[in-house]
């Protein structure tokens, strides 16, 4: 039997993504701590963990039989196609809920951060303005990602098609 070691390799990615979006938002935050870039990079976490949900959305709900005629045609991105739906509960896991939960997480910190910044800058309560934050950012993420699981689900051939060629574009490099 197969030794399974996906719970250690989704723990060990989880760590090193988290690593990468929370030193590259924490530099960016400390250089240049001013409310419109805390507002910036919150506003872009939130956009990948939606982007990311719609494609783990996307492979769920995608037709095979689409990416084999493409494959058949010698298309570009075909393979990657067939690949990406054929690993559709793995791709979606890690695009749902390892980058989706990351973004998340991240977007909370840095909305705390700027519930701070706002606070001080106009000298009122950090508790008021933290519960606007995060209730702003959470019906950011929540609505957009039940907007993007809608979209994904009537365009999965499409949006899985992009992310193959995008894929197929990197396999060259």
């Amino acid at each position: 039997m197969k030794k399974d070691n996906w719970i250690l390799k989704a723990f060990l990615m989880t760590f090193f993504i988290a690593l990468i979006f929370s030193a590259s938002s924490n530099t960016l935050i400390s250089k240049y701590n001013n409310s419109i870039l805390l507002i910036s990079i919150c506003i872009l976490f939130i956009l990948i963990g939606i982007i990311f949900d719609i494609i783990g959305t996307s492979v769920l709900t995608g037709n095979e039989a689409t990416f084999h005629a493409k494959s058949a045609k010698k298309i570009k991105g075909s393979k990657e196609g067939v690949y990406l739906i054929k690993n559709g509960s793995r791709i979606s896991s890690i695009c749902n809920d390892v980058i989706g939960d990351i973004c998340g997480i991240v977007s909370g910190s840095i909305g705390a951060m700027l519930a701070i910044n706002i606070s001080i800058s106009l000298n009122i309560s950090v508790v008021l303005t933290t519960l606007i934050i995060s209730s702003i950012i959470s019906s950011l993420t929540v609505g957009g990602k039940a907007i993007g699981k809608k979209y994904a689900i009537k365009n999965s051939d499409s949006i899985i098609f992009i992310v193959a060629k995008i894929l197929n574009k990197f396999k060259k490099m």
